[in-house]
């Protein structure tokens, strides 16, 4: 088909050249039966950002379609549109044969909407129970509400879709990926019969995400409706039967996947052929100084307690050595967002040291660690990365004011200048220096984050999670850039769920479990079916 979207541009940039023509097949037009789904001539615009143009999606009963694209594409807004979150400008909204055009959140979920967000939507001081009950609380006399059926429902629903977690746990004690877990089982509670998941696996482990797929494809044969939104196309390919892409806020193709490739999906979204590959372990053109051998990151005997008294990390100990890159998986709460939070300054240490070339920050405060050379990226852009309500400038220096100011006062100019600086080599959009963060895509967000963290000086980087819900031409300069820090001579910590990042970007590789290393080996060594023998605790090894 002939695309009508536009070249370089995202949500609110209009792009400037015609996109070429694609050898695309038009979109089908099943007659029958009737679309779950039917989106025509979906426009929204946010003040000068036009998110939506034109934009279209079907989706048939029963089916798992895949909505892919770049950041920023329009596809959380059109989802946000279908869920009753947001009302379109122009266009109308069909479910299940039905103008739904400009219905509220309240009828979309009467209707059997469930839609996941990426960026969680929990109580962090309720419970899982209570989170998944709220707004539809059993209650005995009437009145008080029945916690034992509330968490009984819970754990049974939890069994049987395997999303497995304790009803009385606190949210506010739960890994991202656990919290991630609840969200689904939030929308599942609530009778949702079309489910919308956005990056529902950025934070799962892969025997997790084997789990998940099992329960999609139970709800599909049950006669259930799903819409995944995922940048990673290998799922799009092994879990959907049809997929939707959107460049620029408009639907550019629509393709069965058995007629298409990673690769083409890639191009169609991107509007140029990209690099599926995490990378290899090659050194980037430059030269590395030769660093004295007690620089970097040295951990010695560390061990960090959790909030039930417990020793969530046991006693590790690793270096990282400068022109490094040392990779850690593991399933989702074995110890790695601890372990992070703990290098970064972000939780206290029980006992052990940790120091940055040669000098001891044990006790040091976050300002202090990043004075000694300490750069973070965190795993949860919302609570840790941005104050969503700053400008996208102003976080792009936090954390580092005083490099900005001059007798004590911020420096607007220098702000201004770094940003369009840092919007313009990490492409983040729209490129706007003004705009709020929570007016931005997720990636996108990720990318302020990323900017951040890389474009000041440091010479011990902890990137945990540093490309989740980033698309696939983002996850290709990020690695680029962490390989350029490495040949760099910079000494670099990298957790991620993706174990072929992991396992392309990483000169050593260890696995988490329980607390502890499982095992530490080269990269060369390893495997996705190694590593995931270690990451359940079918296979013991020497972490030494």
């Amino acid at each position: 088909m002939r695309e009508e979207g536009r070249g370089k541009g995202e949500e609110g940039e209009p792009g400037n050249q015609t996109v070429r023509a694609l050898s695309v097949p038009p979109f089908p037009l099943p007659s029958s039966p009737v679309p779950a789904i039917r989106m025509d001539g979906i426009d929204k615009s946010f003040g000068a950002i036009r998110a939506n143009r034109g934009a279209s999606l079907e989706v048939l009963p029963g089916e798992i379609h895949a909505l892919v694209g770049e950041n920023g594409a329009g596809k959380s807004t059109l989802m946000r549109i279908l869920g009753g979150l947001m009302k379109p400008d122009a266009g109308h909204v069909e479910v299940n044969g039905r103008d739904v055009t400009g219905w509220s959140t309240s009828e979309a979920i009467a209707a059997g909407i469930g839609i996941v967000h990426q960026h969680f939507m929990l109580v962090p001081t309720l419970s899982v129970a209570e989170n998944l009950v709220l707004g539809a609380e059993p209650k005995s006399r009437g009145i008080v509400l029945d916690y034992k059926r509330a968490a009984d429902d819970v754990r049974t629903l939890s069994n049987e879709t395997g999303l497995v977690i304790a009803p009385e746990r606190l949210i506010s004690d739960l890994s991202v990926g656990e919290a991630q877990r609840v969200e689904i089982l939030k929308v599942l509670f609530r009778g949702a019969r079309i489910l919308v998941l956005d990056e529902p696996t950025a934070v799962l482990s892969p025997p997790e995400v084997r789990e998940l797929w099992t329960v999609l494809r139970r709800l599909r044969d049950k006669g259930d409706t799903i819409v995944l939104i995922t940048h990673r196309l290998d799922e799009v390919v092994e879990i959907s039967s049809t997929i939707s892409v959107m460049r620029a806020g408009q639907t550019v193709a629509r393709v069965k996947t058995s007629e298409t490739t990673p690769g083409e999906i890639a191009r169609l979204m991107v509007g140029r052929e990209v690099s599926l590959s995490a990378g290899k372990r090659v050194q980037p053109s430059g030269r590395s100084a030769a660093p004295p051998p007690d620089q970097g990151l040295e951990v010695l005997n560390l061990s960090v307690m959790g909030s039930r008294g417990t020793r969530v990390i046991d006693n590790i100990s690793f270096s990282v050595k400068p022109g490094e890159i040392f990779g850690i998986a593991g399933v989702e709460g074995n110890g790695q967002t601890e372990l992070i939070e703990a290098l970064a300054g972000l939780r206290a240490i029980f006992a052990g040291e940790i120091l940055i070339d040669g000098t001891d920050i044990s006790r040091s405060s976050v300002a202090q660690r990043h004075d000694a050379g300490l750069s973070h990226i965190p795993e949860d852009r919302h609570r840790r990365g941005l104050i969503l309500e700053y400008t996208v400038a102003n976080n792009l220096i936090l954390g580092v004011q005083k490099d900005f100011s001059k007798r004590g006062i911020i420096d607007k100019t220098l702000v201004m200048e770094n940003a369009l600086r840092e919007i313009t080599s990490f492409d983040i959009r729209p490129p706007n220096a003004l705009l709020a963060a929570r007016a931005l895509s997720g990636g996108n967000q990720q990318k302020v984050v990323v900017a951040r963290e890389m474009g000041r000086t440091f010479s011990v980087l902890l990137a945990s999670q540093p490309t989740r819900g980033v698309d696939v031409g983002a996850i290709e300069f990020i690695h680029q850039q962490l390989l350029e820090a490495r040949a760099e001579g910079k000494a670099i910590l990298l957790v991620s769920a993706e174990l072929n990042e992991v396992l392309a970007l990483s000169d050593r590789v260890a696995v988490m479990y329980r607390g502890k290393f499982a095992v530490v080996m080269p990269s060369s060594e390893a495997s996705e079916e190694v590593l995931g023998e270690y990451m359940i605790g079918t296979k013991k090894g020497n972490a030494a």
